[in-house]
């Protein structure tokens, strides 16, 4: 089968929606697929999202998508699934390509952007809901990470909904790759949020804990100047990659998620995979992925939930990653695409 896969979301962005899109697109091939993309690595002009810095747009004329896509078909052959992974100006083109041509596709829905627009700009959640409704309404199946999400998305009118789970590397997010060189000198017990460091991410609700020990902030974005300056005794490490990653979360204590706005937070998986218990909120995400009390804890009060959660054993949290494979994720993704024909010979 050839897939074409459209995202707005790609390296060099570093977050949970790219990881879990590249992880994809290997196995697919893995498996004897072909899948092809259309990302805005590949245009020569980004423009930085608002309010994102760090997300590049692909800037691009109107039918650049249209002639990319034939130009992928004279080269791959006909094209057997289209997935529009995101809302943004790539999704939208693919989008308006599929609904002038009578294909069908799917879309998926990795982000809760009405909240985190809304959070940065105070535009009501509401009208942004609207305008997500309508974006997935023609899909023939929205793809999201677990039952949750799927029940919210329904009360905005996004039913035709597909559990789509994520899977974990088990071979990278690995007790065994402590110790770590950030946590070396630091007073124990280490809480540790691992992920973009940014209002929607509620981390001040973390710093703000009275807790023992040493709290550290892995990752980057438009929140971390204010963070580290009015938290001085926290530890902000800034992005970490490959092992010195999987490091930071195996020598951690505890991973503390303190977002409510995420759709699923594949970091809960990596960390336990490393053997770190998770105390986050019982919010949507945390309460679909953490459903083993031994790999976590969830609580209205978070700092509650820290200091329980440094009494389960990392084993059991290692024990409970294992459970999730993305060779079963990938599966069901495929199954979930809808099949088609493009040619070439679309508008």
């Amino acid at each position: 089968m050839h897939i074409l896969l459209v995202s707005d979301a790609w390296y060099p962005q570093i977050n949970g929606v790219v990881r879990t899109l590249d992880t994809t697109r290997k196995i697919v091939e893995e498996k004897g697929h072909t899948l092809s993309r259309i990302t805005p690595d590949l245009f020569d002009v980004n423009m930085p999202m608002p309010m994102y810095q760090e997300i590049g747009l692909a800037l691009f004329w109107p039918g650049e998508v249209s002639r990319r896509i034939k130009k992928i078909i004279e080269e791959k052959g006909a094209i057997d699934a289209i997935h529009v992974a995101t809302e943004g100006p790539l999704g939208m083109a693919a989008r308006s390509f599929c609904q002038r041509n009578k294909i069908p596709f799917t879309t998926s829905f990795h982000t809760k952007l009405a909240e985190y627009i809304n959070e940065r700009t105070g535009v009501p959640a509401e009208w942004l809901w609207r305008w997500l409704e309508w974006f997935h309404r023609p899909a023939q199946r929205v793809l999201v990470t677990n039952q949750g999400m799927a029940d919210e998305l329904a009360e905005f009118g996004i039913k035709h909904t597909h559990l789509w789970p994520r899977g974990v590397d088990l071979e990278q997010f690995h007790p065994s790759k402590k110790p770590s060189t950030h946590a070396a000198d630091l007073a124990r017990p280490i809480f540790v949020y691992v992920g973009r460091v940014a209002v929607e991410k509620n981390i001040e609700s973390f710093l703000k804990l009275d807790l023992p020990g040493t709290k550290m902030v892995v990752g980057s974005g438009p929140s971390l100047d204010a963070l580290k300056s009015g938290y001085p005794d926290a530890v902000f490490t800034g992005p970490l990659h490959g092992d010195e990653l999987a490091a930071a979360y195996a020598d951690a204590n505890v991973f503390v998620f303190p977002s409510k706005t995420d759709t699923f937070g594949l970091v809960l998986l990596e960390a336990c995979a490393a053997g770190t218990p998770v105390a986050a909120y019982p919010v949507t995400g945390p309460k679909d992925v953490i459903t083993d009390p031994t790999a976590g804890t969830l609580r209205e009060d978070l700092g509650e939930a820290c200091l329980i959660s440094l009494d389960l054993k990392p084993e059991d949290a290692r024990r409970y990653a294992e459970g999730f494979s993305w060779e079963a994720a990938t599966d069901t993704f495929i199954e979930a695409l809808e099949r088609t024909s493009v040619t070439g010979n679309e508008s």
